[in-house]
Order: structure tokens, then C-alpha cells, then sequence
């Protein structure tokens, strides 16, 4: 802080900013006992909730940047206190003074990046549906069953269009009448709130807002548990309100529907990783184990932390954009765990888990023991 007076001014900001929730607290630990963080380092939520509520907070530590919105705690807590709520309006101070520590100075490039091309990722907007080359993936019509939102990751990222062309080659298959937004897609803007910037987040949802209207989209058709979560549960904040359909969700109405037929001949073991905002935020479990269960000859065997037990990829509250030290990666956790129950793939359907255990994967030098697959990948291959 430049003075005393800056300091004064940021207290009384942070008490204010926690309203009840912060006086809710009576300490009980039960946040820092369930915090994935306490895997791999000293953590404690319990403690920056006490300190805020005194407005005793220190905004240059990383501490505050450090929660990943797992949503383990919130489910624990006796007193709704509401950790996730509390945590991003403490990062929403930090960004407004324009107080970060190094670890997490990436944000400002990721911010501009998203100001001036629309995606997090440094790419250029005229390159956003580059993935749909050689494939027939049209432009969004009115009157179109889905408006296919693919995200930044499966735009730009090589791994992760992987991912995109595999979903346009099933919709295809099926015979989904479907398009793409292409360069009027913006990222949906939900990890840059997790970190503090609001009013970026509501400049990219009102963009994306007036161009669903324009095009007259009713359906969205997302990969991306956390496009999932803001359209359904953040948007309707701007007094909006679309149909959205998470990947799992609708595989699986097709295979139902006959639509989709999977052969048979996937003899390998395979787990399933639960994605925090699919599974603990909007209880997404059963979907994507009925598909795996359905493809005939697989050996799909549970982890031990699984469902709305899951334990974190590490790559929530725009984690992914910041730096995580060798010896503190969820991802690395994650990845041993299926590797000692014997699973040849790990299964999960989120490009920042996806992107995480691939880079564990790597770091590992476990590329030979273990192959990570989006949920849309394995049914691809039996179509």
C-alpha cells in the first residue's frame, strides 16, 4: 500500500464486502479439513474468512488466490458462509486496487487478451473456428436444433480441439441439425469473475447475451462444465434465460434414443473423474457413467474420491491461468491415484481437467502408462 490511508479504505471495503456471510463463521474447521489444498500444502480457508471479517486481510498475499471454487467446502459448512462467494469478493478488491502478487500477474495478460479477442488464450478472434477445417460444422441458423458452443480451450488449444471435432463428427453421425457462433463466440466468462473482474465478466455476457438473441439461439449445446454453469446459473442474472445442455447430457439422450449406436470392442480399464462445476456445482453424475457403462467390453472401475467427493484437477477459480509449483498439482494427485487402481485411460468431460492431467502426464513421465480421454473422445470411437 502507498499509505496508511490506502490501507484504512481497503479494510473497511473487505468488511463490508462479506456482509453476513463472514459473521456467520464460528470456526469450526470443517473448510480446511474437506480443502484439497491441505493434500499438498498449508491452507486454511477458516482462517481468511476470520481475518476478513475483522477486515484484517492481507489483499498482497496469495492466500485469497489460492481457492480453486472446488465447491467441497460449501458443501461441508454448517453456517453458510458461503467460502466461494466470500473468497471472489476479496479478489474483486484486489483488482479493483490493482493488487496482485506474482503469482498470479498472468491475469492482467489473460484480461487483455479477453478484452481485445474474446478468449483467454492470446489467440487471434479470426482464428476462433480454425478447428472445423476438413469437417462439416456450418455456421448457426435460426431454427437449428443447437447452437454448438465449443469454448476457448476446444477452439484454440491442440489437445482440446481434439475434443471439438470428435463432438461435430457424433452430431453429424446423429444427424443433429447444428452450427457454430465462429468468431462471434466470446469466452463465457466465468473464471475471470472467479478471480475478481466483474465488470469484464459483464461485458463478455452481455456480448454473448445480444448475439444469442440476435441469432435467435433457444438451445446451447456446451463441453465445458464451466460454460455449462455460468449460462444456466449466471446468466439468467442479466434476465435471460436459454436451454443448456451439457455434452454428457446429451450423448446420452441420443444413445438412448437410438440415434446413436455404439459397437462393441473397448477392452481396456477405464475411470471416471468428476469435473467440480459439473458434478458437486450442478450434479451432473450419472450421465456420463451410463454412457462408459454402455460401451460394451469396458472395465469401468470407480476411484475412491469420486462424485460429490471428487477430489479437484486444480484448474477452477482461474487456476488455470496461474501457476501451480511442482509438488502442489492436484492433477498429479489425481493422476496417481488412477494409475494405482490399475486404469489404463482416465475419463473425464472438462478441458481445464483434461489440459491438467495432461500436463501431469508429461511432468510424470507417465505418457506410456496412462492416456487421458474426453467423455466425446471414447464414444467417437465406437460410432
Amino acid at each position: 500500500m502507498e499509505n496508511l490511508s490506502d490501507y484504512k479504505e481497503i479494510v473497511d471495503v473487505i468488511k463490508a464486502s462479506g456482509g453476513e456471510a463472514f459473521k456467520r463463521c464460528f470456526q469450526c474447521g470443517l473448510c480446511d479439513v474437506v480443502c484439497p489444498w491441505n493434500k499438498v500444502r498449508s491452507f486454511s480457508m477458516r482462517r481468511i474468512v476470520r481475518e476478513a471479517g475483522f477486515g484484517l486481510t492481507e489483499i498482497e498475499s496469495e492466500d485469497i488466490w489460492l481457492c480453486t471454487t472446488c465447491g467441497k467446502c460449501p458443501q461441508q459448512c454448517p453456517r453458510d458462509v458461503k467460502q466461494i462467494e466470500s473468497g471472489v469478493a476479496l479478489r474483486r478488491i484486489a483488482t479493483e486496487y490493482g493488487v496482485f502478487p506474482k503469482s498470479v500477474t498472468s491475469i492482467r495478460t489473460v484480461s487483455g487478451s479477453l478484452i481485445g479477442e474474446g478468449n483467454p488464450l492470446g489467440e487471434e478472434r479470426a482464428k476462433r473456428a480454425a478447428w472445423t477445417e476438413g469437417l462439416q460444422v456450418p455456421s448457426f441458423e435460426e431454427g437449428m436444433d443447437v447452437l454448438y458452443f465449443p469454448g476457448c480451450y476446444l477452439s484454440y488449444d491442440p489437445r482440446l480441439k481434439k475434443v471439438a471435432q470428435a463432438t461435430a463428427r457424433i452430431l453429424n453421425q446423429a444427424g443433429v441439425a447444428f452450427g457454430i457462433l465462429g468468431t462471434k463466440e466470446n469466452c463465457c466468462g466465468e473464471s475471470i469473475r472467479k478471480t475478481g473482474d466483474e465488470a469484464l465478466f459483464r461485458r463478455l455476457a452481455k456480448e454473448n447475451i445480444k448475439t444469442f438473441i440476435d441469432q435467435g439461439v433457444k438451445k446451447i449445446l456446451v463441453s465445458s462444465p464451466h460454460c455449462y454453469h455460468t449460462f444456466k446459473n449466471e446468466y439468467p442474472e442479466f434476465m435471460v434465460h436459454f436451454e443448456v445442455v451439457h455434452i454428457t447430457q446429451y450423448l446420452l439422450e441420443l444413445i438412448r434414443d437410438k440415434k446413436l449406436i455404439l459397437k462393441n470392442g473397448y477392452e481396456k480399464n477405464v475411470t471416471y473423474h468428476d469435473p467440480c462445476y459439473l458434478g458437486r456445482h450442478n450434479g451432473i453424475y450419472d450421465e456420463p457413467r451410463e454412457m462408459l457403462n454402455r460401451v460394451s467390453g469396458i472395465h469401468f472401475k470407480e476411484m475412491q474420491e469420486t462424485r460429490s467427493e471428487s477430489f479437484c484437477c486444480g484448474g477452477g477459480g482461474g487456476r488455470i491461468w496461474m501457476e501451480t509449483p511442482k509438488g502442489e498439482r492436484f492433477s498429479d494427485l489425481r493422476l496417481k491415484e488412477a494409475m494405482a487402481m490399475g486404469a489404463d485411460v482416465l475419463v473425464t468431460s472438462c478441458p481445464y481437467c483434461i489440459a491438467n492431467f495432461e500436463d501431469s502426464r508429461l511432468t510424470m513421465n507417465a505418457a506410456e502408462q496412462i492416456e487421458i480421454k474426453d467423455i466425446t473422445e471414447i464414444i467417437q470411437e465406437f460410432i
